[in-house]
């Protein structure tokens, strides 16, 4: 039996308590592929549509956070079906395998699948297949900075589900990503060994880390296979728009994870927006957007493909505008 850290539990649990669904979808428990194996709920999408739509309407996938441990990720979905419905969006919840079931790339495996399924049945659920966004936070915020970087890979498609379908998506917003696993303790605030008193950050060199059991290996024992999943090795001019979210007073992922992955789009000229929040911990990713207190002191910072420029680091406070018009500018152009 796994390991399972009581920070770890913690964290899951707060995870799922901040996401309680605030709406049904429109359609529940769609198989976007076969159930591997039978028990598992990896392979299930949600929809939920907007109330009013002229024609096709654009899709943002959401994928939530379990420290890669449950294969529930669409049940989070609901936080943000209010705020984008209502600006013509449909909202996809996505469930992917846990580490229990798969190890990587089987989880880029699943996202890929049901990005194709989207894709692929659009018309059949008024979707537009040529307008679709990805956002999940934590896990789920690697999940999609895997995706945005890997729409072009053919060797990370995997055979799940729809094929000869294109998983590229158009814009992916990323919550407090982990990116490289070989930096985490390292950069870790505080020490992981106080962790189980409540006052120090999570281990994850260890063995029974969640990115460990992601990779099937202790992280700092394996670092070829730890490089193929980070998000950061496969930027190209190809991949979407990314905006990262990332609280300076993380304690579970490194604030220097999402600035890794935010630095080398960054040096790759690439769109993205990386917005610091100093007094942020964790999440709840919510809490970003609407809570003044936690934002306060939040700064922003991009970078452009064209001309390659840049954008230092300016005071800002994030709202759910933030998100709308990034999307917005994307997928509405």
């Amino acid at each position: 039996m796994r390991f399972v850290s009581i920070a770890a539990v913690l964290l899951m649990t707060a995870a799922a308590a901040a996401h309680e669904p605030s709406v049904a979808p429109t359609q529940a428990n769609i198989a976007y592929a076969a159930a591997e194996p039978a028990t598992s709920k990896g392979h299930l999408l949600d929809l939920y549509m907007p109330t009013s739509a002229n024609g096709p309407v654009p899709v943002v996938i959401w994928t939530g956070g379990s420290a890669w441990r449950g294969d529930q990720g669409k049940d989070s979905a609901g936080w943000i079906v209010p705020e984008l419905t209502k600006h013509g969006y449909a909202v996809a919840g996505v469930s992917i395998r846990s580490t229990s079931q798969v190890i990587f790339p089987g989880q880029l495996y699943d996202i890929k699948a049901a990005i194709r399924y989207l894709r692929a049945n659009a018309s059949k659920f008024g979707l537009d297949g040529n307008r679709i966004a990805i956002m999940g936070d934590s896990s789920g915020g690697w999940t999609t900075a895997m995706a945005a970087t890997t729409g072009d890979v053919p060797e990370l498609e995997g055979t799940i589900g729809v094929t000869g379908v294109s998983s590229a998506v158009q814009a992916a917003v990323a919550f407090y990503p982990p990116s490289d696993f070989l930096l985490m303790d390292a950069w870790a605030l505080g020490s992981c060994k106080t962790a189980a008193a409540g006052n120090g950050a999570d281990c994850h060199d260890n063995v029974d880390s969640p990115e460990s059991q992601l990779v099937g290996c202790a992280v700092q024992q394996c670092p070829a296979k730890v490089a193929l999943a980070d998000p950061a090795r496969y930027i190209s001019d190809k991949d979407s728009p990314i905006m990262i979210f990332h609280g300076e007073a993380d304690r579970h992922v490194p604030y220097v994870e999402g600035m890794h992955l935010y630095q080398a789009l960054n040096k790759a000229c690439h769109d993205a927006v990386f917005i610091s929040l100093p007094k942020a911990d964790h999440g709840p990713a919510p809490h970003f957007l609407t809570d003044e207190t936690l934002n306060q002191g939040a700064t922003i910072r991009s970078t452009a493909s064209a001309g390659c420029t840049v954008q230092n680091a300016d005071f800002y406070r994030p709202t759910w505008a933030t998100i709308t018009d990034f999307l917005d500018r994307y997928l509405k152009r």
